[in-house]
């Protein structure tokens, strides 16, 4: 593909536009030769800083800001948004994308929904991925990711692979980072959702509006005019996600107990599952869930929300609930101890998760609620005693950990979350804290292990140590039946 094409309708400028470009790259470090650069303006380093670093290892051309000052003799492309601009590039120069593709947005759930969504259309007979902070996972494919949202060069890469290996339906998350850096912004979506919005990325986000705002882009930008969003009605800023759809000239269909789309009329609880009547379409359906916690059922909901708007029969989605299998980490059964008690890891790192987790256990479990939990170093210390309180509140023990300390002193995060967490016990060492856990567990408790959930790894200070919430409790179990 040469310049000319590559840009037409997306950027300006440039001479030279009939060069063959052979890639597209936004780290200097990765450029190949033959490829366009784009010079882009980070929150850390400006990428006109670059530059000459692309041009010596090949770059042929620069994709750049208007009135940006680059010191070059290549071709440079302008546009007054640089960060659409390479994803729309990137997706033209990747070429065909999944026939359909939905995004959902919310701060909790998302990974799940992306996987139920999968799951539902594999039942109708779809070829189906989902993407997202767990990674990958179509026929063929079971790959782990780190981002929630990958790049926009990536992704569409990715959904090209995809799409060239016979995949015809992809669900992804819609992170606030992935929206606001524009890397969704040249997929090309059937339908959209959104599920909640809670504290979360305000070391990123100057406030909790803005977080919002930018998960709005999903619709008030992303979505075609006319095409389905799929809005959870029963969060507090559902209202506003709905009206916010609504201006954008989307068909916005409701669904949860005030839904109408999907409407729940009835939810009962057990262990380690619930039974739900939902409506749909003037029919009730009795659905039996095989995942505890109401917020899997509204993750449940907006999943089969998802598939019907794209093409699946009410019955069927909604009857293909009964076979969901939980995604990685997400209120997962790790093992059960020697006096019954189950041990559950989840993924709960923010604050509503919390809250949705240790509620989500409460109606099961005749003895005591036990939480082993910890916040993350160099990410919103603000919700540090907002989650000890939560736990303080709603676990009858609540152990303070380390979660992911980064470059802070893990006793000072610690110490923030236990200044707002009366009674709750500290141990720093995750690994002791979880056997902790485990060992004072008795007949009737419930265990949950919360932050971490599909995680491998403990980042401490610059580097990343092997660590599983999953592989510690199975052991942590072995230990105590000896």
């Amino acid at each position: 593909m040469n310049l000319s094409e590559l840009a037409q309708g997306i950027a300006g400028g440039g001479d030279g536009r009939e060069i063959p470009v052979t890639g597209l790259f936004s780290d200097s470090r990765a450029v190949q030769p033959g490829a366009l650069f784009a010079a882009l303006s980070g929150v850390k380093a400006d990428g006109a800083s670059f530059v000459r670093e692309a041009e010596a290892k090949g770059a042929v051309a620069i994709l750049a800001a208007e009135g940006a000052d680059l010191p070059t003799d290549l071709p440079v492309l302008r546009a007054a948004d640089p960060r659409r601009a390479l994803a729309l590039m990137a997706a033209r120069f990747s070429g065909p994308q999944p026939k359909t593709i939905v995004a959902v947005t919310g701060t909790s759930g998302k990974t799940s929904i992306a996987a139920f969504v999968r799951q539902i259309w594999s039942a109708a007979g779809h070829p189906a991925a989902s993407i997202g902070t767990t990674g990958v996972v179509a026929p063929g494919r079971d790959e782990y990711g780190s981002l929630t949202t990958p790049d926009p060069i990536e992704l569409a890469r990715l959904m090209a692979e995809l799409a060239a290996e016979g995949v015809t339906h992809a669900a992804m998350e819609a992170s606030s980072h992935g929206l606001d850096q524009r890397r969704l912004d040249g997929v090309h979506l059937s339908a959209a959702a959104f599920i909640n919005l809670g504290r979360d990325h305000l070391d990123y986000h100057p406030t909790v509006e803005d977080y919002f705002a930018a998960k709005m882009r999903l619709f008030d930008t992303l979505l075609p005019t006319g095409a389905p969003a799929v809005i959870f009605a029963d969060d507090t800023w559902s209202d506003r996600a709905m009206a916010i759809a609504l201006q954008s000239g989307a068909d916005v269909l409701t669904v949860g107990r005030k839904g109408t789309f999907l409407a729940l009329k009835r939810l009962e609880h057990e262990r380690h599952r619930q039974i739900a009547e939902i409506e749909a379409e003037g029919r009730i359906h009795r659905v039996v869930l095989p995942l505890a916690g109401e917020f899997q059922m509204a993750n449940a909901l907006v999943a089969a929300g998802l598939a019907i708007a794209t093409g699946v029969e009410p019955g069927q989605a909604l009857h293909s609930l009964e076979g969901l299998k939980g995604a990685p980490g997400r209120l997962e059964l790790a093992g059960t101890t020697a006096s019954g008690a189950p041990v559950f890891v989840d993924y709960a790192h923010k604050p509503e998760a919390l809250e949705n987790v240790l509620s989500a256990v409460r109606p099961f479990t005749t003895g005591r609620v036990i939480v082993v939990f910890g916040c993350g170093g160099d990410r919103d210390r603000g919700k540090r005693p907002i989650m000890g309180e939560i736990a303080s509140r709603l676990a009858d023990i609540a152990i303070v950990t380390d979660d992911n300390p980064r470059s802070e002193v893990p006793a000072s995060i610690r110490a923030e979350i236990m200044a707002a967490a009366p009674g709750a016990e500290e141990i720093g060492d995750r690994h002791a804290a979880i056997r902790a856990a485990v060992a004072s567990a008795g007949a009737g408790d419930t265990v949950v292990i919360a932050g971490k959930g599909h995680e491998t790894g403990q980042t401490v200070g610059t580097t990343v140590h092997p660590f599983s919430d999953h592989q510690e409790v199975r052991a942590a179990i072995r230990e105590a039946g000896q």
